[in-house]
């Protein structure tokens, strides 16, 4: 053989191992209708998504699609600006990058518990230590636990006008103050309303606790021990935890994957085991349910998290969902996790499409 010729494998042939590997892995599992699913909904879910499952230490499946219609271009557009949300219309890929709006919620209670962790807060304390102006206007008794959950009272805004209403402020207390001044629709504790509020508030007092804006606590606690290079929440002069993040497939993965070990990631502990149980309990069961999203229409929910299966008041599968389409998911009971990443303004129908993806890959995985 010559030298080229033995230079020539020896460039090959880590590609072949690469691919071998891969092989084995996706020889374990028939992913054949979570294919099919795909295909049939490839339209549904805006023209581009990404499928991403880890099971065993290892990215089990991957698929990417991409259809983007010259109608859909068209169509999505004019959405984007009627919500007022940037669009990019690139085809996707795991290391795009893209808003995933809801899902920021998980991300932003994790980064929370955190502080919990470290005994620097107690979800049992009220936001008034914190925030004296929630006492100002009465509502200082309001729970950090409330908060995390949806459970503060505080009436909201619909979800345009709450990012809008973000957008012309240029401070985490102008943001802070707008929601003390609100007048309350229930109890707290005891009323569900799913938005933008309570996390908001969560992110203000950690800010006051560690002297630090949400963005460097979010990248110094989460994005940079677990290796999310591409997440951020916007940069903005007002962060939104509720629904400001950008993400990618391949980072927010490692967040599930770090949520599946029990707070662990490659070794490190990210967040205690507690913390991971306190978050998956379903804080919402007796509450008087007064919103719910239209892609989402459920009533168990943690910490940044809904509460998908129950076993004997144990919790097997959560989630967090996003308006644009986009899905993470952990499941206990199966042990594996998987991401959806899709951008769609559309949201009829959404809940049994991700219902039926979700049926399909506990099948394909053998359950």
């Amino acid at each position: 053989m010559s030298y080229n010729s033995r230079q020539t494998c020896l460039k090959v042939l880590p590609v072949l191992l690469f691919m071998l590997f891969f092989q084995v892995s996706y020889s374990q599992y028939n992913f054949i209708k979570v294919e099919d699913w795909m295909e049939d909904h490839l339209k549904d879910l805006g023209g581009r998504a990404v499928i991403m499952i880890y099971k065993n230490g290892k990215i089990v499946y991957q698929n990417d699609e991409n259809h983007l219609t010259k109608k859909q271009k068209i169509i999505g557009k004019y959405i984007a600006r009627k919500k007022g949300v940037e669009l990019d219309q690139k085809d996707f890929s795991p290391t795009s990058r893209v808003r995933i709006a809801s899902c920021s919620k998980w991300l932003s209670a994790a980064l929370v518990m955190t502080f919990v962790d470290e005994g620097k807060l107690k979800v049992e304390d009220s936001i008034g230590k914190y925030l004296p102006i929630f006492t100002q206007y009465g509502k200082g008794a309001i729970k950090v636990s409330d908060c995390l959950s949806h459970l503060t009272g505080i009436k909201q805004v619909e979800l345009k006008e709450s990012i809008q209403s973000m957008q012309n402020l240029h401070s985490m207390d102008e943001a802070i103050l707008a929601l003390a001044q609100q007048p309350m629709e229930g109890i707290p504790g005891k009323t569900f309303h799913y938005g933008n509020a309570g996390l908001q508030i969560c992110g203000a007092i950690i800010e006051k606790i560690a002297k630090k804006d949400f963005e460097t606590l979010f990248a110094e606690r989460l994005a940079q021990p677990l290796g999310m290079k591409n997440t951020d929440f916007g940069k903005k002069e007002v962060p939104l935890p509720a629904g400001g993040a950008w993400s990618t497939t391949e980072d927010y993965m490692n967040f599930l994957i770090m949520i599946l070990n029990k707070g662990a990631f490659n070794g490190k502990r990210i967040l205690s085991e507690h913390s991971i149980v306190e978050m998956q309990k379903n804080r919402t069961a007796n509450a008087d349910i007064q919103s719910t999203p239209a892609q989402k229409r459920a009533t168990a929910y943690g910490y940044g998290e809904w509460v998908d299966e129950e076993e004997n008041g144990t919790t097997k599968a959560v989630s967090s969902p996003g308006l644009f389409g986009s899905v993470p998911i952990v499941d206990n009971k199966r042990n594996y996790c998987a991401f959806l990443m899709v951008f769609n303004m559309k949201y009829k129908g959404r809940q049994e499409i991700n219902a039926d993806l979700k049926k399909r890959i506990d099948a394909a995985l053998g359950y």
